[in-house]
């Protein structure tokens, strides 16, 4: 079962003794053997000679890897949501990376790097026009203090009205040209790293009109939302297999979340929860889209479809064709 304290959300990161970093990719712990697990996936490792702060960056593979070889004990699967994730016990934690701590200090910091300078650009504009950056934080390399000259801005709203105001302003600025769209080598390299199971003119479709991603000084950033849930979760899913449909969404509220959950009008299936970031806010109510993703059935009979069942998540996606 889920324990839904609210120490751990998505988009910390929680720091152990052997100089490991993992990212929190769901709220609260799983109890297992005992022990209470924070579930994550493992993000950069402490080595000697890396660039900055001694930290590098490793993908899913290479964290796997690195975890089969040196510590198992981290490689978990979780019985809720029937996925390979990694577990760190509560006890096993010596640092908690928070992204709102973080990014009061870089906002009233004296001193601050390139990357560091953007974001204080950046906020700077957000604040300009109404947002509360109280309710936001920082994640990804800024929060650890490994950012490169070449980092990303990864900004985290924590609250839906934020969240879509800061969308609404960043549409906005763009359009006065204080903020930039992404050119084309910046479409592409997202898509490059994002492994989508679209082609490339599909995945620019859906992401232009999202506004949650941006230029600031050609710098890029990203603007996620993190809801964090008031009931304690008590379902548990198995997995059915593949499947693909086509539907109507009838429910987009919760579409930015992590996980996204999305409401379809299926003959035996009512949701399709997203976990990967790619297929968020990919559609709205309305809509007619093609869903490829996994079929499951919780312990009452209800059934979702999941897309993001792995880290890359080969073949799944969410497509508007309507």
């Amino acid at each position: 079962m889920i324990q839904l304290d609210h120490c751990y959300v998505p988009k910390d990161f929680i720091e152990t003794a052997e100089g490991l970093c993992f990212a929190v990719v769901q709220q609260g712990t799983e109890s297992f053997r005992g022990k209470e697990k924070v579930l994550t996936f493992l993000r950069y490792v402490k080595r000697d000679g890396a660039e900055r702060d001694g930290w590098q960056k490793l993908n899913t593979k290479a964290a796997n890897d690195f975890l089969r070889q040196y510590y198992q004990d981290y490689l978990y699967h979780s019985s809720f949501s029937d996925a390979d994730l990694h577990g760190v016990d509560t006890d096993r934690i010596v640092i908690h990376h928070n992204p709102r701590v973080r990014l009061q200090q870089i906002l009233s910091a004296g001193r601050r790097d390139k990357v560091e300078q953007d974001l204080y650009a950046l906020c700077r504009l957000f604040m300009s026009n109404g947002i509360d950056l109280t309710t936001a934080g920082v994640t990804g390399s800024l929060l650890i203090n490994a950012q490169q000259s070449n980092s990303d801005i990864d900004l985290v709203f924590y609250g839906r009205n934020s969240f879509h105001k800061a969308r609404a302003v960043t549409a906005a600025l763009i359009e006065k040209q204080q903020m930039q769209t992404l050119a084309e080598s910046d479409w592409q390299e997202a898509y490059d790293r994002r492994s989508c199971a679209l082609i490339l003119e599909d995945y620019v479709r859906h992401e232009r009109r999202k506004f949650n991603k941006g230029l600031i000084n050609g710098r890029k950033f990203d603007l996620t939302l993190v809801v964090e849930p008031v009931m304690e979760q008590t379902v548990n899913y198995r997995k059915c297999g593949e499947i693909v449909v086509c539907s109507t969404i009838t429910a987009d509220r919760q579409s930015f979340d992590y996980p996204a959950v999305y409401g379809i009008s299926h003959e035996t299936v009512r949701e399709v929860v997203c976990f990967t970031a790619t297929y968020t806010g990919q559609a709205v109510t309305g809509e007619t889209v093609e869903i490829s993703g996994l079929l499951e059935q919780a312990d009452n009979g209800s059934q979702r479809i999941v897309v993001g069942s792995s880290r890359e998540a080969p073949g799944e996606y969410i497509k508007v064709i309507v």
